[in-house]
């Protein structure tokens, strides 16, 4: 049976969250990873975002998820931090892109909604929702690694478009994805065989 993995991104500049779900069927689902990408503030911005950048594309290749779905940037009162987390989303758009990895893009309220039945929850209840549904003893850490797993979940509940799988598990036909699709399913055969042993 072909497992469906979701990336979740959840764009910042200091820290940028990542979380990694496996669709078990129905609205159940299994945690694979939650962490942060940390920059400095100190350092320059493109070299910030060159870190922010090479953490990605770490994650995109250790995991090799089936789809990334990333939180959209809305509009704040502090355009810097607006700049920084659209910076972010676009090199997050960008890698999963040139991996044949088809993305989608969820808003705050879209993933509050998705997850708990209410666009307006707040963190300690998506908190307590990803708890119950993936069977863990705490939340996922920092708050950031929390969002992107929700941001995943939301992609797996209400993804569509260009996200969504054919019946083998494809999602598009380009030499590029079959290719990406054939080195996911070899990953994941070695974790397979690793976990037996």
């Amino acid at each position: 049976m072909t497992t469906l993995r979701v990336m979740g991104i959840d764009p910042g500049l200091t820290r940028c969250g990542v979380g990694i779900v496996d669709a078990l069927g129905g609205r159940r689902a299994r945690l694979v990873q939650a962490h942060v990408i940390r920059s400095a503030a100190e350092d320059p911005l493109d070299q910030r975002l060159l870190t922010i950048a090479r953490g990605l594309r770490a994650a995109l290749e250790e995991f090799g998820p089936d789809a990334v779905a990333v939180e959209r940037v809305f509009s704040q009162s502090n355009i810097s931090t607006v700049m920084g987390t659209a910076q972010v989303s676009g090199i997050a758009l960008l890698e999963a892109a040139e991996r044949g990895i088809p993305t989608a893009q969820h808003t705050p309220s879209e993933v509050k909604a998705a997850v708990t039945g209410s666009g307006r929850a707040d963190k300690k209840q998506i908190q307590t929702v990803l708890m119950k549904v993936l069977r863990l003893d705490a939340a996922p850490q920092p708050a950031d690694a929390s969002d992107a797993v929700a941001i995943a979940l939301t992609q797996l509940w209400r993804g569509g478009g260009p996200v969504a799988l054919d019946a083998t598990g494809g999602a598009r036909t380009s030499a590029q994805a079959i290719w990406a699709r054939a080195e996911r399913e070899a990953r994941r055969a070695r974790e397979r065989s690793t976990s037996r042993q």
